[in-house]
């Protein structure tokens, strides 16, 4: 079976990690989580990793959550929770680890993809990209620390909409909103996105790392809990498992 996440050193102190589940758009499973968090471990403890690009295979960013595993994952409590844990630990490694995090996205960056690229430092989109927010729709619930994260963003009233209304969203939106850097071409994403983490990773690291702490800090470890309770009980509700069903069905 082919690894889920790919890591490959590109010059200038930058590491590429790339979702590498094409087929599905990059959607989230166990595996994808276990690899990622061990693929963005080892870079930030590599001293000769400065910044990390992360983006995905094919056409798509991140589709967010694999619906056709939905029953495997939300067997049980200890099942739901172990997953929804792994989902956060993620957002702690981007957020919390000490090496800053550039998002390179196209396509589609939805749920838990949207998420993650919320938690890095900077997002590069390619024109077109489309995000959104599925997860209230199911009966689910996000992570990702967007519940503290977004309002930052976007302002309290807009974070609710998206989330709660589950609109869909541009990058052009996305840009004027804050939550992308720069909107490029295609063709030009990844160049842009090691251009901007060369830059980075060419400061001083310490002031760096300590930057990264101090703005991930305020409210996001009391978020993150949180939600993981609210998405265990999403999880292993039937009326989450019913319209899941149904969405897979149309």
């Amino acid at each position: 079976m082919p690894a889920t996440v790919l890591s490959e050193d590109a010059a200038g102190g930058v590491r590429i990690v790339t979702l590498n589940r094409p087929h599905r758009l990059n959607a989230i499973v166990p595996e994808l989580l276990e690899d990622l968090i061990a693929t963005l471990g080892a870079a930030d403890r590599d001293p000769a990793v400065g910044a990390i690009v992360l983006t995905g295979a094919g056409r798509a960013f991140c589709a967010g959550d694999d619906l056709k595993e939905f029953s495997s994952q939300s067997a049980d409590e200890p099942t739901a929770r172990a997953y929804v844990e792994r989902i956060q630990d993620v957002t702690r490694a981007i957020m919390l680890g000490g090496t800053p995090v550039i998002v390179a996205v196209r396509g589609w960056a939805a749920g838990g993809g949207l998420e993650w690229m919320i938690n890095a430092d900077f997002a590069i989109a390619a024109e077109g990209t489309r995000f959104f927010f599925p997860e209230l729709a199911w009966g689910m619930f996000v992570t990702g620390g967007a519940t503290a994260l977004l309002p930052r963003l976007v302002g309290l009233k807009r974070a609710r909409a998206l989330m709660l209304l589950g609109e869909r969203f541009d990058a052009e939106q996305a840009r004027e909103w804050g939550l992308v850097w720069k909107v490029v071409p295609e063709a030009t994403m990844i160049e842009e996105a090691l251009t901007l983490a060369r830059r980075i990773a060419a400061l001083p690291p310490e002031p760096v790392r300590a930057l990264r702490r101090v703005l991930a800090q305020p409210g996001l470890q009391e978020a993150m809990a949180a939600e993981a309770e609210a998405t265990v009980r999403a999880f292993l509700d039937p009326e989450t498992a019913r319209r899941i069903a149904a969405f897979g069905a149309t």
